[in-house]
């Protein structure tokens, strides 16, 4: 991913952050005591001054009831119900280093979101991830490869071709134990509670 493409989503999760706690009507405290991240934090990103890792966004998302995928989207005006790979947004995690495309047709409305991962040899992501007020339930599709994910207590090894569903209400954890890079897919979907 060059710098301008980097810089351009980080540009785009600002405008989204910033956009959805305004139509919230909450301020950056409210934000920050909802989402365990700090005012001065969420300054950063709403101006596009830091490069957030996935789970900082992970809590954001969480604190603005939304799921993580959304914070990639841009509003428009009139979204098309296909997205064309070209324009599918791709963000590098600063942390791990795993890549996600977000998939489905930007600002479509649909309950439902595709996700791909690129995951790193040895990469390891956890998310402290809580009830929302809409609940949001995730598959798991390895397409190639193997990881391992942790949700609340419960440790599952999947190889390509396996599927996990689970919803977001307890930590989750993502783990590449192996020593060749994985890929996989997340299906989302969130519900009115």
């Amino acid at each position: 991913m060059t710098d301008t493409v980097e810089r351009d989503l980080n540009q785009r999760i600002a405008a989204r952050v910033r956009g959805l706690r305004a139509s919230r009507g909450l301020t950056l405290d409210e934000l920050a005591e909802r989402s365990g991240v700090s005012r001065s934090m969420i300054s950063l990103i709403e101006r596009g001054e830091s490069s957030p890792t996935a789970v900082l966004l992970e809590r954001l998302a969480a604190g603005l009831n939304v799921p993580l995928a959304s914070l990639f989207d841009t509003p428009h005006a009139n979204p098309q119900p296909v997205a064309r790979r070209a324009d599918q947004a791709r963000w590098r995690d600063p942390e791990s280093g795993y890549v996600r495309r977000n998939v489905s047709p930007n600002g479509f409305p649909s309950p439902i979101q595709i996700v791909e991962v690129e995951f790193p040899r040895g990469a390891r992501v956890a998310f402290d991830t809580g009830a929302r007020d809409v609940r949001v339930h995730q598959q798991v599709w390895v397409l190639d490869g193997s990881i391992e994910v942790t949700v609340g207590d419960d440790r599952h090894e999947l190889h390509k071709g396996d599927c996990l569903a689970f919803a977001l209400d307890r930590p989750v954890t993502f783990h590449n134990r192996t020593s060749k890079a994985a890929r996989y897919a997340v299906v989302i979907a969130s519900e009115r509670r």
